[in-house]
């Protein structure tokens, strides 16, 4: 099926030259880190292709006959992304990712360079890109897309990226620009990314919840929509995490749009992942993902599979081989024991995190290490705003690490938790023998860590033969 109207460009003339000239690059330098374990070459040979050739991404990403997924939003890019990906392998199409997680311009460049042949003919039919949030208007417009698939908006690294109307807003401008056949799959239960169906209405396919006994009365401490973008309050009919839920604006008459791809009755199994019961499906599926956050990105990529063409009878068996994604509550084993890592950077996730992790709980003891560098977001304020709270009945001990550890040893004094039950270590190499140190004969390890204190501690385990590099992962 080819449903995106382009016609191959011509292999040799006008700025096809530069094209080849930029694979060919691109290519060459992503070899050459590899090859001198200089890392995974999942930025740099990006940053050369776009150089020598500033419409690489156009060029490329329009050579694939099944066109570009954009996948974007604040919790659960990664893990849509990755699942839509495999669901597509699993459909039969030859796919291209940024399964690295490098989602910025030069990270979509180097993952597009080895899609192309040498001559810049498609080897890969359907590419499936996350995309930062800041990025995405830039993304959208330079290549061209077929699909946008958006998850939600949280409150994360203001710092970065401002507050969640102005990012909106952003969204809004360059969604509205998009060529006639694209379309657009967003969050119906969240306001901020449902209200973004009013830029292409006859575009947007809807994904959320219809189970009422998920829904909850009270808010979480951590909720961010309460406006409608009108400008007025929203009223909520239910929740069921953050500002997820059912609402309706009373001024305008903005309320939540009906879902094509809902899920009408959830059940949560713990770390064990998911029964979802699909509207207008006779059977269930099972998820092995964990947590309510990733039923959503079950739907977010069911409905993505929708506006593709993939049949629902791929699902199933996509989801039974899905391998997971690095740590999002990924297992790996070492010196006996189950580590899970899972990460952590804003309040809303952390604490579906906690959640997730309290619903199933096993003795073992709890890491967590927080860094401030520029890919974590240099505030970290959102800790104040997280329930750790929630940790006072943790079974095991608690270890703290990180360039901010004082920072979260602190926080958690102020959760109430006894000083002598926390640890404070250095370096990721610390943090991980501390808690294996720890660790009863057979008993998991749980490490929960923002973005660079994840790739750290998966380096840690590299090193250790328990996990291939992140990028070959």
């Amino acid at each position: 099926m080819t449903s995106t109207g382009r016609s191959e460009s011509p292999v040799l003339g006008g700025t096809t030259g530069r094209l080849l000239a930029a694979l060919a690059a691109g290519r060459l330098a992503q070899s050459a880190l590899r090859g001198l374990g200089l890392g995974g070459g999942t930025t740099l040979p990006g940053h050369i292709a776009r150089r020598i050739d500033p419409t690489f991404l156009r060029q490329a990403a329009g050579r694939l006959p099944q066109g570009v997924v954009l996948v974007s939003g604040t919790n659960g890019k990664t893990t849509t992304a990755r699942l839509l990906a495999h669901l597509a392998t699993t459909h039969g199409w030859r796919v291209v990712h940024n399964r690295a997680g490098a989602n910025l311009l030069p990270g979509l460049a180097a993952a597009l360079a080895p899609a192309l042949d040498w001559q810049g003919r498609p080897r890969a039919d359907l590419g499936v890109f996350e995309v930062d949030e800041a990025t995405l208007p830039l993304a959208l417009a330079e290549m061209p897309v077929r699909l946008v698939v958006l998850t939600n908006l949280f409150r994360d690294q203001l710092d970065r990226y401002g507050e969640l109307d102005s990012l909106r807003r952003r969204w809004a401008a360059a969604l509205a620009d998009l060529p006639a056949g694209a379309r657009l799959v967003l969050n119906a239960d969240d306001p901020l990314v449902a209200s973004l169906g009013q830029v292409r209405p006859a575009a947007a396919l809807f994904y959320g919840l219809e189970d009422p006994a998920l829904r909850q009365e009270q808010p979480d401490h951590a909720f961010d929509a309460r406006l409608c973008p009108c400008g007025h309050p929203l009223q909520y009919q239910g929740l069921y995490y953050a500002h997820l839920g059912q609402y309706r604006c009373p001024a305008c008459g903005f309320a939540r749009p009906a879902p094509q791809v809902a899920a009408r009755r959830v059940v949560l199994q713990g770390l064990r992942g998911a029964t979802v019961e699909l509207a207008g499906q006779p059977a269930p599926l099972h998820s092995p993902l964990p947590g309510l956050y990733n039923v959503y990105n079950l739907l977010a990529v069911l409905a993505a599979a929708q506006g593709l063409g993939i049949a629902f009878t791929t699902v199933g068996p996509a989801l039974a081989r899905f391998p997971g994604v690095f740590g999002r509550l990924e297992r790996v084993r070492l010196a006996g024991h189950d580590l899970l890592l899972a990460l952590i950077k804003n309040p809303v996730g952390c604490n579906a995190v906690l959640r997730t992790l309290l619903s199933d709980p096993a003795p073992g003891p709890l890491a967590i290490a927080i860094n401030d560098h520029f890919a974590d977001g240099t505030d970290i304020s959102w800790l104040w705003d997280a329930d750790f709270e929630l940790l006072r009945d943790w079974p095991g001990p608690l270890i703290v690490g990180g360039t901010r550890a004082e920072d979260m040893r602190l926080r958690l004094k102020y959760a109430d938790l006894p000083s002598e039950r926390i640890v404070l270590t250095h370096g990721p190499d610390g943090l991980v023998q501390a808690a294996l140190d720890r660790a009863g004969p057979g008993e998991p390890v749980y490490l929960l860590l923002t973005y660079t204190a994840l790739l750290e501690v998966r380096a840690v385990l590299s090193k250790r033969g328990a996990v291939a590099p992140f990028w070959a992962d």
